[in-house]
């Protein structure tokens, strides 16, 4: 099969979104299936939206179970001062959000998102028979399963499944060292980063015994055009791949032809993300936390205009068995003022209005406070959904702390976290839930 005119192949890359990113020559096997693709695309009624023209989504993990009950304080409630004579707030000491709850003194940062009306608070959200331990209860909330059901798959990923077909391998982007199981997808997706500078193939000068040479010099040279081959030339004779972006599948062509893919997606995919990082400058003031410098990251990027629809933090910390009084407030204040940083950057960058910034924890804590100065593992526990199209104020009931109301001493969950999950698929990110969730989960009001 012969290559694609050169004049063809560029047309291809300005009108894409790979053509950023694709500052080398296109290899042949690559470039022998354009004309597909392009036909393809336009055969389709619905074009793939992406991170330029849809919804964005940040996930913002609080890891290590965070203590609800001093989070969204219900200060009018005898029954939370009973149950900690240390580690309670009064009244006058909360962010009153009306005349039952109010926010730790740390987080003056929500606060002022809540005053802008940017911030919603969703209570006692859980799910049935709860689990308490750290690597179970975060693999349920990021599979989104029943706590009796394991899955491979997480629920961001099965939404890249649903959702994001043809999509670019970083639709899914991960702050950290690597993906969480949220991202797990059956056509694997997604990547993590923890350094757009570092984000590279590395070389080294001298390579091992056995090796071509470093990696970084290998792909590339894979990744390198045959055009100065001689027509003829059976290493110029092209190839199959199924799709330019997402995970390349061998079709009908050789395992080198699946290598050569991957090796594009991933050199792609590295390229991009440090091209981007450093095309914009932030425009708000971040303060020093590490939270702060990877929500400052992630602005960049979405202003950038990387193609990717959700993004995840994560923020650890949050076990606080002991010494809580001096932990929590900590722990509290990086969490509000880097999130108020990035809102307000975000504004300044123009990209407020297509930004919605959720927060999990694995679970709360238990309503009595322990013999050690903290808190024990619990169940139920409120989370924050944050922008500008957020329908402010408190959804969901209240705690109900009265012995009689608790579960085996813990906060009772009155609101599944899939009907959280399902208000942000369907009325944030614009996609059918049920097949995402695998059920049907009714959907909050969370949206102005």
């Amino acid at each position: 099969m012969n290559p694609l005119p050169v004049h063809t192949r560029r047309s291809f890359l300005r009108s894409t979104a790979l053509g950023g990113a694709l500052s080398w020559t296109v290899p042949s096997f690559l470039a022998a299936t354009f004309d597909q693709l392009q036909a393809e695309a336009a055969d389709r009624s619905i074009a793939t939206p992406t991170g330029e023209d849809a919804p964005i989504l940040v996930v913002l993990q609080l890891a290590g179970g965070n203590d609800g009950l001093n989070t969204v304080i219900p200060f009018a409630n005898d029954d939370y001062h009973r149950a900690r004579p240390k580690l309670g707030l009064k009244a006058d000491a909360v962010l009153k959000l009306d005349e039952a709850a109010g926010l730790h003194p740390s987080l003056k940062g929500f606060k002022s998102l809540f005053d802008a009306g940017q911030l919603g608070v969703v209570q006692t959200v859980g799910y049935p028979n709860p689990n308490r331990s750290h690597f179970r209860s975060t693999d349920i909330w990021m599979t989104a399963t029943d706590s009796n059901r394991f899955s491979t798959v997480g629920w961001l990923g099965r939404y890249f499944d649903n959702a994001c077909s043809g999509a670019e391998p970083t639709v899914g982007l991960a702050v950290g060292r690597q993906s969480p199981l949220a991202f797990a997808a059956k056509k694997p997706t997604g990547v993590a980063l923890e350094n757009p500078k570092a984000y590279r193939f590395a070389d080294r000068d001298e390579p091992e015994s056995g090796e071509m040479a470093g990696s970084g010099k290998f792909y590339r040279q894979m990744n390198a055009g045959f055009e100065d081959l001689p027509l003829g030339d059976p290493a110029n004779s092209g190839g199959t791949v199924d799709r330019v972006n997402g995970t390349a599948t061998p079709a009908r062509g050789s395992p080198l032809d699946f290598l050569e893919r991957t090796a594009l997606d991933a050199q792609v995919s590295s390229d991009q993300i440090r091209t981007l990082a450093g095309r914009t400058k932030n425009e708000a003031s971040y303060p020093t936390s590490k939270l702060a410098t990877d929500l400052k990251l992630v602005a960049r990027l979405i202003a950038g205009g990387l193609g990717t629809r959700v993004y995840y933090v994560s923020q650890g910390g949050y076990d606080t068995h002991t010494n809580q009084a001096n932990s929590h407030p900590r722990l509290l204040s990086e969490l509000g003022d880097a999130v108020a940083a990035f809102m307000k950057d975000l504004t300044a960058l123009k990209q407020n209005d297509r930004v919605l910034l959720l927060t999990f924890s694995e679970f709360g804590r238990r309503v009595a406070e322990n013999g050690s100065g903290g808190t024990d593992h619990g169940a139920a526990a409120p989370l924050f959904v944050i922008g500008s199209q957020v329908k402010p104020g408190l959804h969901g009931p209240a705690p109900a702390l009265g012995p009689a109301a608790l579960e085996k001493g813990d906060v009772r969950f009155q609101t599944d976290f899939r009907s959280v999950y399902a208000s942000v698929l369907e009325g944030w990110l614009k996609t059918p839930s049920t097949s995402v969730l695998g059920g049907i989960f009714k959907p909050l009001p969370l949206f102005a």
